[in-house]
């Protein structure tokens, strides 16, 4: 007679303590009894464990260095506060404010280690009259007085001596860059004399002490300084602007007096340069609502109080900054989130399918546990005892390793999924075990109807709400409802696809039935019931696989209409695949126009006329255009290339040229809608002179101007020229094709630049031009350059990786889902072909019937996940906006794109059978061999 579970069995009245019996412990028993089941939940659970903890830890660090990256490239005086206020003339109130000002900071944005850089400065420059100064164009040379505190840890003295205390009568004593004496041809003890501004004023004067050589021209420190290390080129204001050298010179801190009779408008100043590395992204609301406090709240009117300074004054660029990263990470969130959570659904299938696999692999030993007495509560804790074991120890193990591996500030996201994941990897096979007392109940089939409509509707809910609303912007994070939009289309479809798949094995086996051979109609039979005949557990790899396909194309086709928008707003800014800019009063040559044209890689190319000073003389009076002077056969290919303003070359031919002949052009159709009926106009040029044009069509853009609906006209050249051989005077060259920049620059040099009769402004030694020999006013851009430039984006770079670290980590889930089903119906499948060996079935026919079995879910789910992903990108896409990630404004949607797609549901595809096809040559054929040494004892 069986004892009732938890009872002590009775003994003899003699026997002593010694001789009691005691039962082995079950834990440790049944590790003992499989010990490889123990080691794969154990390694399942470490795997999964880690992959939750990495990944918050992974989007934490993107979006963090995504924001310092953003806010490092915009150079450190955008990322700096800087404080002003009317000079007081002594160095040492410069001190206790600076430490004032530096103490307010520290609660979510501290100062660069170099610390904050201040000083004062005289309010404006003055010119400076001695003769021999260089003048580019005449003008003299203006010096500003600075003092700077610390500035002989940043420069050398070369020559002379440090300046000191100015004399009462005599001039101020400066130091001056080596630069700026050899641009401005100063030498050492040279007394600068500047003009007064009324008669009668007796005029300041400063006289160069020494000549300091600056350590790193570079250095921050040098930021927003008015020209202290290197002499800068600016322009005189009004019609005739002209060039003229600006400098400072820097005096000693006991001379901040002369700083206020220098010019009007002396301030003491202080540069607090923000520490761009201490920012992080969760905290960016917060920080920007301390760096609002300092500019113009709290912080701001406590520190003028302390300071005694009622006039101090802040500004900074942070918090337009701040608002252009938040922007950048909100559009980059829904492509940081929608592959890990992709990942995550992959994961729960997963973690389903082995709790329902291992359920049915023990559901014998947990009846005859039933059966023999044993509680349900009883038997459950013993199995939560087992899975302690093995998943709890893996589960620490894999989180202290991601939170190592993957360093950030923030932990709390990272051990809130490790802690969900490893609970559910604990709780599954408890849950699963207890299902077996489950008392069958009636309408099962009703109620999985009535949960799949629910969650046919909840889908149509969630597409219809994002396509509504568009993406809502949540603060700093992802949109919950455009991520969870795409996985519960996947989980749509992968119901409909498990009540389809049947139907459609189950019509493939009937024409197999037809066909000689019975390894197909096996395999498809086995196929259409289930694998291994488990109709209940063939659903879950098929949603593993279908999740995993779905997130995949989607994000992938996100991907690729970030780039392919990229692409096409660097070719429309362009004007082309290349364009070449010359300065006013220089001509593109035909020479240049004819090597360029054979350049390799140059499909087609068109010097081009381009003016914004014409006007239009029409019926409504005067109307300001840009126009286009080109080859229309050129020009319209460049447009048809570029998809931008094409049109049919043909309509502008015609016109003889001549002042009485009207010349054919296309206006845009804005002014089109302006000039109304009139077909006939006159255009007024530039030198003055008018040209006689006639409409022959409209266009709504043209490569040469960047927008839309912008007023413009493009003349055909030949009787353009003919009437105004000004027109013929191109100032810019564009082409279409794979141009070498180098090469084009080059040419530039040879053929525009070393030929051209230049202006003064464009010869100056040291003016801002754009490198690489060309000279200052000649620019040379090329498609690619600029679609380089718009990707390096640190954030979206992040988010990228991101993505695909969990396409990944998804198909691997996906095909461990399919080898554990694999696995779990190995044995069943095995004395099948043990059998149909005894019957003469051949290793080869054995390996196809395996194939044939198990690839038409693979196949199915990666269709499905293709189609679903499809579906995904048209029913989502319009929601869009990619413009932040492209860098461009771009039209809004998600354009439909079948190769990412595709590519992504072969490749997880070819991964699956790939696996499917190693576990049945590896297995297949030794269990073979042994059950047909075994026997069948089932």
């Amino acid at each position: 007679m069986t004892s009732p579970a938890g009872s002590e069995a009775p003994r003899p009245a003699d026997a002593g303590p010694q001789s009691a019996h005691r039962p082995a412990a079950w834990v440790r028993t049944r590790l003992r009894a499989t010990p490889l089941a123990a080691l794969l939940t154990a390694v399942l659970a470490f795997g999964t464990v880690f992959l939750a903890a990495a990944f918050p830890r992974m989007l934490d660090r993107s979006a963090d260095q995504g924001l310092r990256e953003f806010l490092r490239d915009r150079g450190p005086a955008a990322t700096s506060i800087l404080a002003t206020a009317d000079l007081r003339g002594e160095a040492e109130s410069l001190d206790r404010d600076a430490a004032l000002l530096t103490a307010h900071t520290g609660a979510t944005f501290r100062v660069a280690p170099g610390g904050p850089v201040y000083g004062s400065r005289s309010g404006k420059p003055r010119p400076l009259i001695n003769p021999g100064l260089a003048r580019p164009e005449k003008a003299d040379p203006m010096m500003d007085l600075l003092y700077l505190q610390g500035l002989r840890e940043h420069v050398t003295l070369a020559e002379g001596s440090w300046p000191g205390a100015p004399s009462a009568v005599g001039p101020v004593p400066i130091a001056i860059s080596r630069d700026v004496a050899e641009t401005v041809h100063i030498r050492l003890g040279d007394v600068l004399q500047t003009s007064s501004a009324t008669s009668g004023e007796k005029s300041p004067s400063a006289q160069v002490v020494g000549i300091l050589d600056v350590n790193d021209h570079d250095d921050p420190y040098w930021t927003e300084l008015p020209c202290p290390s290197r002499a800068c080129l600016n322009y005189t204001t009004g019609k005739e602007p002209a060039a003229y050298w600006h400098i400072a010179g820097l005096v000693d801190g006991s001379a901040l007096q002369p700083l206020r009779t220098w010019q009007t408008g002396a301030q003491d100043f202080w540069r607090l340069p923000v520490d761009v590395d201490g920012l992080r992204a969760d905290r960016l609301a917060a920080t920007d609502r301390e760096v609002a406090s300092y500019l113009t709240g709290p912080t701001a009117n406590t520190l003028a109080n302390a300071s005694r300074r009622p006039d101090l004054h802040f500004v900074s660029q942070l918090p337009t900054l701040f608002r252009q990263a938040t922007e950048r990470q909100e559009a980059a969130a829904p492509l940081a989130a929608i592959g890990p959570a992709g990942l995550a659904g992959v994961g729960v299938v997963v973690l389903c399918l082995a709790a329902a696999l291992t359920g049915d692999r023990r559901a014998a030993e947990l009846r005859l546990l039933q059966a023999r007495g044993g509680s349900r509560s009883g038997v459950l804790l013993r199995l939560l005892g087992e899975g302690a074991v093995t998943v709890l120890p893996a589960s620490a193990l894999a989180t202290a390793l991601a939170l190592w591996l993957l360093p950030a500030p923030r932990w709390g996201g990272a051990l809130l999924a490790a802690s969900a994941v490893a609970l559910f990897t604990l709780l599954a096979l408890p849950l699963r075990a207890a299902r077996l007392w489950a008392r069958p109940r009636p309408g099962l089939g009703r109620r999985r109807l009535v949960g799949e409509l629910a969650v046919l509707a909840l889908t149509i809910t969630a597409v219809a709400e994002v396509r509504r609303r568009g993406v809502a912007t949540t603060g700093e994070s992802a949109d919950p409802l455009l991520v969870v939009a795409p996985l519960l289309l996947a989980l749509t479809g992968g119901l409909l696809l498990a009540r389809l798949q049947p139907l459609l094995v189950g019509a493939l086996t009937r024409v197999a039935a037809r066909r000689p051979g019975a390894v197909g109609f096996l395999g498809l039979t086995r196929a259409a019931r289930g694998t291994g005949g488990r109709q209940g557990t063939s659903v879950l790899p098929l949603l593993a696989l279908l999740l995993a396909v779905t997130t995949a194309g989607f994000g992938a086709t996100v991907l690729g209409a970030v780039d392919t928008g990229r692409t096409r707003a660097a070719r429309l800014s362009v004007g082309g695949d290349a364009s070449v800019i010359v300065p006013i009063g220089v001509t593109v040559s035909s020479a240049f126009a004819d090597e360029a044209a054979k350049l390799p890689g140059i499909r087609a190319s068109a010097p081009v006329w381009a003016d914004t000073e014409v006007f239009v003389l029409g019926g409504n009076g005067t109307t300001r255009v840009f126009a286009v002077v080109a080859d229309p056969a050129s020009y319209a290919e460049i447009s048809r290339s570029l998809g931008r303003g094409a049109f049919d070359p043909a309509v502008l031919s015609g016109g003889a040229g001549g002042p009485d002949a009207a010349v054919p052009v296309l206006v845009s159709t804005a002014l089109a809608k302006q000039l109304g009926g009139d077909a006939t106009h006159r255009l007024r040029l530039p030198n003055g002179g008018e040209l006689l044009t006639s409409t022959a069509g409209t266009v709504d853009a043209t490569p040469a101007l960047q927008g839309e609906d912008r007023l413009f006209v493009v003349l055909p050249a030949a009787p353009a020229v003919a009437a105004a051989p000004e027109l013929g005077r191109a100032n810019l060259w564009l082409a279409t094709g794979s141009v070498d920049e180098g090469e084009l620059r080059r040419l530039v040099r040879e053929r525009i630049a070393g030929d051209a009769e230049r202006a003064t402004r464009a010869t100056i030694a040291g003016s801002a031009g754009q490198g690489e020999g060309l000279p200052a006013g000649y620019t040379v851009r090329t498609s690619a350059a600029v679609t380089a430039q718009l990707a390096d984006d640190p954030l979206q770079d992040s988010a990228a990786r991101l993505f695909w670290a969990a396409v990944l980590g998804s198909g691997a889930l996906a095909l461990l889902a399919v080898l554990l089903t694999l696995v779990r119906a190995a044995p069943e499948r095995t004395a099948l072909l043990a059998r149909l060996r005894t019957m003469g079935l051949r290793p080869r026919q054995g390996l196809a019937l395996i194939l044939v079995e198990t690839l038409p879910q693979t196949l199915v789910a990666a269709v499905g996940g293709g189609l679903v992903a499809l579906a995904a990108v048209a029913l989502l896409g319009p929601s869009f906006d990619l413009s932040i990630l492209v860098g461009a404004e771009i039209a809004r949607g998600l354009p439909v794109d079948v190769p990412p797609v595709l590519l992504q549901t072969a490749g997880l595809a070819a991964l699956v059978a790939a696996g499917v096809v190693a576990e049945a040559l590896i297995a297949g054929r030794r269990q073979i061999t042994t059950e047909l040494r075994a026997g069948d004892q089932r």
